[in-house]
């Protein structure tokens, strides 16, 4: 029985038996030494690198050893960091906030959400923003009518740090909601969730007409959020019997240069199917006399009463005048809300009559005018004579 042949393991040659009739294998036929030794090092150089032997699967075989994590990321680590520290985002999330820093630096860690469903609540954008972190989310609050107590259709999410809320506006602005064929809409807060109903008399509003028949609180709410992060709300006014758009509305500012740049900058943009027509109105504090002109007026008479229910009226009685205001001045304060027929100043008499071509127009004006500063005084409005019927109040 002829021997069988053993390659070398330990790098020599051994003596090779000898057989008749066959000469010794040639030394070339060998597999050479060195190839036993170069596979391992290249299942070691596929492997994860030295930092990562101390992983727990270090008593794995190199070569099945898995990938280093940065080759192959999971999601659920983006979304989930260790509840007891929030790392920040990374640089490329600067690039993606729509809403660019937020406007009192630091302290501000509360984003703004728009273009909410009647059914979407507190637990459904705790639900949504979940991702960011656990116990990342500190607050949501969801503004509701204060009469109706009907969602108004924005809110805001305050978070633990502004790293989450800058997190939160990077990633989910623009990306697609829970459960619904929608995106996120988002903006910096102008301050925390929990004082967004604060009342502290700073308001200032603006007049917002030719509105089309489909604009709501929250659109006209939305459309002015976008540029204005102060913007505090926006209610669209509705005839009390149809419960149908009157065709104007207003938007409530906290800071007074925004309120400013939005007479000029939004006059004439485009909302739903009609470019808006903004104009001023009486700031916050005097609003709540504004719906109620015709009783709180001062001016009970009879005439005055039947003035306010002729349908064909469109006379505007404008009491407390500045002196130093002229006719052509009254123009153009009223000529926002509508085509003025006539301005009439009687001599000697702090009071005037403005005519609109329309009952619309003097309506918007009475609403967002009662209570205003025109010049150095606060005007009071109700509805007066035609111009054939005047009568003159001191």
């Amino acid at each position: 029985m002829q021997p069988t042949y053993q390659p070398p393991m330990n790098g020599q040659h051994a003596p090779q038996p000898k057989a008749s009739g066959a000469p010794p294998p040639p030394l070339q036929q060998a597999p050479p030494p060195q190839q036993y030794y170069q596979a391992p090092p290249q299942y070691y150089q596929q492997g994860p690198p030295p930092a990562m032997w101390g992983h727990p699967q270090q008593h794995m075989p190199p070569q099945y050893a898995p990938p280093p994590q940065q080759y192959a990321p999971q999601p659920p680590q983006q979304y989930a960091p260790p509840p007891q520290h929030y790392a920040p985002p990374p640089p490329q999330y600067g690039a993606q906030m729509a809403g660019g820093p937020p406007p009192g630096g630091e302290d501000i860690r509360s984003l703004w959400i728009g273009d909410l469903q009647y059914w979407m609540d507190e637990t459904y954008l705790y639900n949504a923003f979940a991702p960011v972190g656990p116990q990342q989310v500190t607050s949501v609050k969801i503004i509701r009518n204060k009469h109706t107590g009907q969602p108004e259709g924005y809110g805001f999410i305050e978070f633990q740090s502004r790293a989450a809320a800058e997190y939160a506006l990077g990633t989910f602005n623009g990306q697609m909601m829970p459960n619904v064929e929608q995106v996120f809409k988002l903006n910096w807060a102008s301050c925390s969730a929990g004082d967004k109903r604060g009342d502290d008399g700073s308001d200032h509003t603006i007049f917002v007409g030719d509105l089309a028949a489909d604009v709501t609180d929250a659109m006209l709410e939305e459309i002015f959020k976008a540029t204005y992060p102060s913007v505090k709300g926006a209610n669209v006014v509705t005839d009390r019997a149809t419960g149908r758009s009157k065709g104007y509305g207003f938007v409530r500012f906290g800071d007074l240069n925004e309120q400013t740049r939005a007479m000029t900058e939004m006059n004439g943009v485009l909302l739903s199917t009609r470019q808006m027509r903004i104009g001023p109105a009486a700031n916050k504090k005097n609003m709540g006399t504004q719906q109620t002109y015709s009783t709180n007026a001062g001016y009970q008479s009879s005439q005055v009463n039947e003035a306010a229910n002729d349908p064909n009226n469109t006379t505007i009685f404008v009491g407390g005048l500045d002196s130093n205001i002229d006719e052509n001045y009254l123009r153009q304060v009223f000529t926002p809300y509508g085509e003025v027929g006539y301005v009439k100043i009687p001599v000697g008499k702090r009071c005037g009559f403005v005519q609109f071509t329309s009952r619309a127009c003097a309506e918007q004006a009475i609403s967002a005018l009662n209570g205003s500063q025109i010049g150095s005084s606060n005007v009071r409005l109700s509805w007066g004579r035609s111009q054939n019927k005047q009568v003159l109040y001191t």
